[in-house]
């Protein structure tokens, strides 16, 4: 799919709508700044970190990220292995930068998560650490828990574990320079192995009855002096590089299973009936899931170009919910599958933006060494599940709210213009369609007759960008 970019020319609409997303933001009572307490501290951890004694310096690791990205949590080295490969994953080694039950510490357990919205992000933790100190930039000596995970030929993992040491990457690269490189043939061999590896993944995944949505990315940017929404197909490299991160979350929480003490990150299988209600709306759709063929395999077949195959992607959704984190000492969880991943799985690769990804490397790195789990993080396991629940409802929040006021602040200058739609969904006598023209998701009420997959003529009532509420009627 290609890029297409919908964007809010500089104009009265552009200060309205940077005035509503303040308003947001104070309605959502995010902070604006660090206390300078928590500041001071970051800035004293950043300027004496412990380096971990292990040298790993020599290997070539790299990242691969969004451009511009300066929180850089994760840094891979792949190698030909026997008749399989080595993956060395090296996250950001935050832990030794906050101190347990400091400013930093305590601020972090505030904020539970790095926040992003279209006027910034709100970040996990000062700049000092999670732009500098913590963060893998090229060319700079930093520490980092490495996972040393062994794959066979298929993909399989064969052992896994992970140890502190110090680490320095020697490229940053945007996803968009990765993917040439790789498509040229001119990627050097850690970053070419990562066309073969990650497609092994991927058939590991399809192997367990795993499933990835894959929707088109939808972001909100602001370029030029303009807000836009983007929507874009992902490209083969972030899907394998992805893949990378799973595995590493998968390895976690088999190491934490197997001592019944960490967190995970799970999520219940979809009742029968929720699976039953889906099947009909592919039916419905003109898209049916073969009954021979598993959930994740039929999702992995849709064009994403097509339009029924978004109504499809949108009502899938519906069966990924339910996620949330477990605790455990002395007793696994009765179930501790996240479902859609089909595995047990911990969130242990972006300790600068996550803050239970932080309890999980420590437990790990102390359970692969064979000493006992620090303290702190034995003691307030329990606190997670609870911080990271609070910090997830208020991302959603934030997400929703931002993207209706870009999309009203889009449409404002169009009241009275028609559009041509498609139904994603039908719910209690309501539409939601997806507009062609700009990029914009819209309710309505239902028109007689009308099924998902359907195309429409949508009439633009209502567009306030205060409120980001839109208006719709169908056009007869």
């Amino acid at each position: 799919m290609p890029d297409r970019r919908t964007s809010i020319a500089p104009s009265a609409a552009q200060t309205e709508l940077a005035r509503s997303l303040a308003d947001l933001r104070a309605s959502l009572g995010l902070p604006d700044a660090f206390a300078p307490e928590v500041e001071q501290a970051a800035r004293r951890a950043a300027d004496a970190p412990h380096l971990p004694v292990t040298d790993l310096t020599g290997i070539p690791f790299l990242t691969i990220d969004p451009p511009g990205s300066t929180d850089l949590d994760q840094a891979l080295h792949l190698e030909r292995h026997g008749d399989g490969h080595r993956l060395r994953y090296a996250i950001a080694d935050v832990p030794a930068l906050v101190p347990p039950d400091g400013p930093v510490d305590e601020e972090a357990r505030r904020r539970g998560q790095t926040l992003y919205a279209p006027d910034g992000r709100v970040p996990l933790h000062p700049s000092a650490i999670g732009e500098h100190a913590g963060s893998l930039l090229p060319d700079a000596v930093r520490g980092a828990y490495v996972w040393d995970i062994v794959l066979d030929g298929d993909g399989r993992e064969v052992s896994a574990s992970v140890a502190r040491a110090r680490i320095r990457s020697r490229r940053q690269w945007s996803y968009a320079e990765a993917q040439e490189a790789l498509d040229a043939g001119t990627a050097p061999e850690p970053l070419a192995l990562l066309a073969q590896v990650g497609p092994a993944r991927i058939e590991q995944e399809r192997a367990r009855g795993g499933a990835s949505l894959n929707r088109p990315d939808e972001e909100i940017v602001f370029r030029d002096g303009a807000y836009a929404i983007e929507r874009r197909a992902t490209l083969p490299v972030e899907d394998w590089n992805a893949q990378l991160s799973l595995l590493t979350g998968m390895s976690a929480a088999r190491v934490m299973l197997d001592a019944k003490v960490g967190i995970l990150r799970t999520m219940p299988a979809p009742s029968a009936e929720a699976v039953d209600a889906f099947r009909a709306q592919t039916v419905a759709l003109g898209l049916p899931w073969p009954p021979a063929v598993d959930y994740g395999e039929y999702l992995r077949t849709l064009d994403h170009r097509e339009p029924r195959a978004a109504a499809v992607l949108q009502a899938a959704a519906g069966l990924f919910r339910g996620a949330g984190y477990v605790a455990m000492d002395g007793e696994a969880p009765a179930d501790p599958e996240q479902s859609a991943i089909a595995a047990p799985y911990a969130h242990a690769t972006a300790p600068l933006r996550r803050l239970v990804d932080r309890w999980a490397l420590v437990i790990c790195e102390a359970l692969c060494a064979g000493l006992p789990v620090p303290v702190w993080a034995r003691d307030s396991l329990g606190e997670l599940p609870s911080i990271m629940g609070a910090s997830i409802r208020l991302a959603a929040r934030l997400d929703s709210g931002a993207l209706d006021r870009v999309e009203a602040a889009l449409l404002a200058s169009r009241i009275g213009a028609v559009f041509e739609a498609t139904v994603l969904a039908v719910r209690n006598g309501t539409v939601s369609v997806q507009l062609a023209d700009p990029v914009v998701t819209a309710s309505l009420a239902r028109p007689d007759g009308v099924r998902p997959g359907d195309r429409l003529r949508v009439h633009l009532v209502a567009a306030d960008i205060p409120s980001g509420t839109v208006r719709f009627d169908a056009v007869d």
